[in-house]
């Protein structure tokens, strides 16, 4: 609906920074702080009750970490999107919590206009990681390849025109919608630049998820590069 404010729990285990963040939140429009949490236990718990849009989620806790508090809520509350604010961006803190399905990755050095635009992303679908991070998950994806990484925002439409060669049984169109969900783009992004509406993207969204049998958009991005169905030139 427009104008409902987005819901929003932070989870931090530093009183500090869990205050600091709750005060920085509330200055931002559009967005309604419900609670906050000092470890990952406390978090899992607090989305039960509460049922916010988005988890501002810290890695390091006691209890539970912010990885296996993200792997709960997502289990059990597939509504409900966790956008990673944390010190680290090492590969043992950023892939873990992607693959526990977190769509957003900040370091805590991001402003508030950052935090906003990463909430902003996940709920309307895209991925919310700040580019450092973007450019780390690709190159990551690149090495285990062979190949150079791609430029995460500027990836034009493959030429996936020879469906026999295509993984899966997927359509050329299904390609072209997986290389724009690799690149970033959210589904209404991707729709205005295939011309088609939100309703077919999603349409060709659900159908490749089914024919490569992932369950999300970040591992529709890993089987993309994986499969090179990226914006490669002809």
């Amino acid at each position: 609906m427009t104008g409902a404010l987005t819901r929003v729990l932070v989870a931090d285990d530093q009183t500090v920074v869990r205050e600091g963040i709750v005060m920085l939140l509330g200055l931002l429009p559009g967005i309604e702080v419900v609670g906050s949490a000092a470890d990952g236990e406390e978090a899992v718990a607090l989305v039960e009750r509460h049922h916010p849009d988005v988890v501002l989620m810290d890695l390091r806790m006691p209890r539970v970490d912010g990885v296996e508090a993200t792997r709960r809520i997502r289990a059990a509350h597939p509504e409900t999107e966790v956008v990673v604010l944390t010190t680290y961006a090492d590969d043992d803190s950023l892939f873990p919590a992607l693959q526990a399905g977190a769509r957003g990755y900040l370091t805590k050095d991001a402003g508030g206009e950052e935090i906003a635009r990463a909430i902003a992303d996940v709920r309307s679908g895209a991925a919310g990681l700040s580019p450092q991070v973007q450019l780390r998950l690709l190159e990551k994806l690149s090495d285990a390849q062979g190949t150079p990484a791609p430029a995460p925002a500027s990836a034009p439409v493959p030429a996936a025109t020879r469906p026999g060669e295509l993984p899966d049984g997927l359509t050329a169109r299904e390609a072209e919608v997986l290389a724009l969900i690799a690149a970033g783009l959210s589904n209404t992004e991707i729709a205005q630049r295939l011309f088609v509406s939100p309703a077919t993207v999603k349409t060709h969204i659900n159908n490749l998820f089914a024919k490569t049998a992932v369950r999300d958009r970040a591992q529709a991005v890993a089987y993309a590069f994986r499969h090179g169905i990226t914006g490669t030139q002809q």
